[in-house]
């Protein structure tokens, strides 16, 4: 695919500001049109819960903070030997290799801390954060199959997508793959069509962010049967990926909050 989506030479009097060749990689821009699009989606949403551009645009900051941290430190927890073993591999991976479930948990206490300080009210912010995630992840997502990161195993039908860049973050190179990261794309859009659909019909506050998290946990634990990068890490001889058993884990807290919820709080209409 195209890790790079541009590069350029920057003009001599801008020189002695940027660098003299600039390149924009692929990953970073979708990255950066995903927390664009999401947040401009959450905002006029949120406004009656009393936040605004300035305090949406503070959360957005812990967030990526919390987002940066935790996503990094999962990836470090695939292969703790060699990270742990020598902390200076550490700073030469900083900029690739995250794990949106280390992301998403780190994420999650972050934003209940500021909103609780906030005092803005918890659940209904995370009901629209529900919308707001899978935007974010989907955009994300394309970034990730430009960049050949997240990829699939070899594939020997017609859906295999081959990677020939010799920057491509995908192994082997010129060798068909399954394009595992539209797949998440396709389970992030079929989430969000399911949510504006449970709008409708919401029961209690909580729902909405709950499904999300249990129906992208379905999709990933199928979507990672197709994974191709083994450096992900897995668990029990190899049965089960990182990313299954902490999708399996959040599914059941999300069932048992399911059941809390709908049995305490009632929406108010």
């Amino acid at each position: 695919m195209h890790p790079i989506l541009f590069e350029f030479d920057t003009p001599n009097w801008l020189r002695g500001l940027f660098p003299a060749h600039v390149a924009i990689y692929s990953y970073g821009f979708f990255i950066a049109l995903g927390i664009l699009a999401s947040f401009f989606f959450m905002l006029p949403r949120l406004k009656k819960y009393g936040l605004n551009a300035d305090s949406l645009s503070n959360l957005y900051l812990w967030s990526i903070a919390a987002a940066f941290i935790g996503g990094k430190f999962f990836f470090y927890l695939e292969n703790p030997a060699k990270y742990f073993g020598d902390p200076s591999l550490m700073l030469k991976s900083l900029g690739g290799g995250f794990v949106f479930y280390g992301s998403l948990i780190f994420v999650v206490p972050t934003l209940y801390w500021q909103l609780r300080k906030m005092k803005v009210p918890v659940w209904p912010f995370f009901d629209v954060l529900a919308f707001g995630g899978p935007i974010l992840h989907g955009i994300g997502r394309l970034g990730c199959f430009m960049a050949g990161c997240c990829h699939g195993k070899v594939c020997h039908n017609a859906l295999g997508v081959t990677y020939t860049h010799a920057k491509s973050a995908a192994d082997p190179l010129n060798v068909p793959l399954y394009p595992t990261q539209l797949f998440d794309v396709g389970v992030n859009l079929i989430i969000l069509a399911v949510l504006f659909i449970l709008i409708k019909r919401q029961k209690f506050h909580g729902q909405l962010f709950l499904m999300y998290i249990m129906m992208y946990g379905v999709g990933r634990t199928l979507v990672e049967e197709f994974r191709g990068d083994e450096t992900r890490g897995f668990i029990l001889n190899g049965f089960l990926s990182h990313s299954q058993a902490i999708a399996t884990g959040l599914i059941i807290v999300s069932l048992i909050l399911w059941r809390k919820f709908s049995k305490s709080e009632a929406m108010e209409r």
